[in-house]
């Protein structure tokens, strides 16, 4: 069918609505969306390309190793043991425990007096941990130690814990993706911090004080299920060190291990407990890295009531980026299609309204309906329902088959939760369809398919890549994903930033500076104004 037959049955579409209301102008206008051939082409080129580049994405990537006899293996045959926490998340557990029974309720209570640390020295050589030329004092700003209930060594199990970090202060975490905040400050001799513990039942409340007489309550986590024995003591740990250059084109990460080591006296347990005696478990290889191979002392020593205890890893949930321990990925990393979808959807948007100016239908439209906010309401919905059912249809794909993909792949996809995937796949479809309404009011607005395509994709797709790419800095980039449509691409993001984690949290990475429903709150904003200045220019010039 030719486009010139096909404008004249547009324009006999909009003659039928003349004296009609707005259902026929709704009807005319699906008519002329679905009977011009290049249109509907372009939309099924959309829905392709998203799927076929988000599944290529999902399996150019695969993991390879050795086994200890040689053999080559590949994909999950690689991946370690995978801990996941209470709420299912793949979580970090790697940490030095200096442990005892604890049976029903009970408190600890210890004082720290002393954290420092140290971490590989990234000059390009080998690192180890441990003193030495390849290793430097300072303390990761989440490196941690303090007191902790876990319900079993078990990586994984349940805690709540009351900790001094590197540079975040006193903190009481939980359950790998709680955080409160407690006293500020570094610990110092002269600067100790008391730190308590308190079950009752299944419910952990977390104290500090400054001076071991005033307690102040930092927070509470219930802990359901927790069994009537647990294991209480003290822990040390510190993350991976990561350092990352910015340059044009992406980001540059190198890493090495890091150690923390805590201090503590005037330890007190009351409850039922085993009578005093520490046992030391490097939960997860969570020991000092590397003492044995360098000759040092165990990573829990006492003595005279005084506790020195070492630690590496990290008590966390896993997330993407450099910081993680995991080949991992997201739900989200099948949809790398939907930027190459989008700018289709966009095009075709734009010229279901500007090819009315450019072949002179436009009068006809108008004619038959002198209500102008009703044709281009009409021309909204169609352009708008029509990508969200293209962009349902191509996320339930791209997810449905790229995830399995990736994971046959070796990946770890970090789990999420029914509802989250819910809203990665509709707020996918509703990204692109708020798109097309964005790109048809320009096309009204323009009159011109050049102008109004190219301000679209300028708009909706170029700072995310702009930022990406680290055109920007980073401060700038952040602020224009916060203002400019491409804000709405946050819908996508379905692991969420994480304060007590340290990554590279940005949009390469799936990380976007605004939640994800106020990202898509911005797109949507920007779309109703240029509806309005649409309607308000339609109003008032000629056609």
């Amino acid at each position: 069918m030719s486009t010139d037959t096909m404008s004249v049955r547009g324009a006999a579409a909009d003659a039928s609505t003349r004296g009609g209301g707005f259902g026929p102008l709704l009807r005319s206008e699906w008519t002329k969306f679905r009977t011009v051939r290049g249109w509907v082409i372009g939309m099924i080129v959309a829905g392709v390309l998203t799927v076929f580049v988000g599944l290529f994405a999902a399996g150019n990537s695969n993991i390879g190793c050795q086994s200890a006899n040689g053999a080559p293996r590949t994909g999950r045959a690689c991946l370690p043991y995978i801990p996941h926490g209470p709420g299912g998340e793949v979580v970090t557990d790697s940490f030095n425990f200096a442990h005892q029974t604890l049976t029903g309720d009970g408190t600890i209570t210890a004082r720290v007096t002393s954290f420092t640390g140290e971490h590989a020295n990234l000059n390009g050589q080998p690192v180890r941990a441990g003193s030495g030329p390849d290793m430097q004092p300072g303390l990761m700003p989440w490196s941690k130690a303090g007191l902790i209930i876990k319900q079993s060594l078990h990586q994984g199990s349940a805690y709540a814990a009351m900790m001094v970090t590197g540079r975040n202060g006193v903190r009481m975490q939980s359950n790998y993706t709680s955080d409160t905040a407690g006293l500020p400050g570094m610990v110092s001799a002269a600067h100790p911090r008391w730190l308590r513990l308190t079950r009752s039942g299944d419910t952990i409340t977390g104290y500090d004080s400054a001076d071991g007489t005033h307690w102040t309550e930092v927070g509470t986590a219930r802990l359901a299920g927790l069994p009537a024995t647990v294991q209480a003591g003290m822990f040390a740990t510190s993350p991976n060190y990561v350092f990352t250059s910015r340059s044009f084109g992406g980001n540059s990460n190198q890493g090495g291990p890091s150690q923390a080591t805590g201090v503590f006296d005037d330890v007190r347990v009351t409850g039922t407990s085993a009578g005093g005696t520490w046992a030391d478990a490097a939960v997860g290889g969570g020991g000092p890295a590397g003492p044995a191979a360098r000759g040092r002392a165990a990573g829990f020593t006492g003595a005279g009531g005084t506790y020195t205890l070492t630690g590496s890893g990290d008590i966390a949930p896993e997330v993407p980026g450099p910081a993680g321990t995991l080949p991992t990925a997201t739900v989200e990393q099948s949809l790398a299609g939907v930027f190459i979808g989008l700018i289709a959807i966009v095009v075709v948007a734009a010229m279901f309204f500007t090819a009315e100016y450019r072949r002179g239908l436009i009068r006809t439209t108008l004619a038959a309906t002198p209500r102008r906010g009703q044709v281009l309401a009409a021309k909204a919905i169609v352009a708008g329902a029509a990508a969200f059912a293209l962009g349902l249809v191509a996320a339930v794909v791209a997810i449905g088959v790229g995830v399995p993909m990736e994971s046959s792949k070796g990946q770890v996809v970090l789990p999420v939760s029914g509802l989250t995937e819910v809203r990665v796949v509709a707020g996918t479809a509703a990204l692109l369809a708020v798109a097309a309404v964005f790109a048809v009011a320009l096309g009204a607005a323009l009159r011109r398919s050049a102008a109004a395509i190219t301000l679209a994709v300028v708009t909706v797709v170029m700072p995310f890549l702009l930022t990406a790419l680290n055109v920007f800095p980073a401060g700038v980039g952040a602020w224009l994903l916060r203002l400019t449509p491409a804000a709405g691409l946050a819908i996508q993001q379905s692991i969420p930033r994480y304060p007590q984690v340290t990554t590279v949290y940005s949009p390469a990475g799936g990380y976007y500076p605004l939640p994800p429903f106020a990202g898509l709150a911005v797109l949507c904003a920007w779309a109703a104004a240029a509806l309005a200045l649409a309607y308000v220019l339609l109003r008032r010039r000629d056609a």
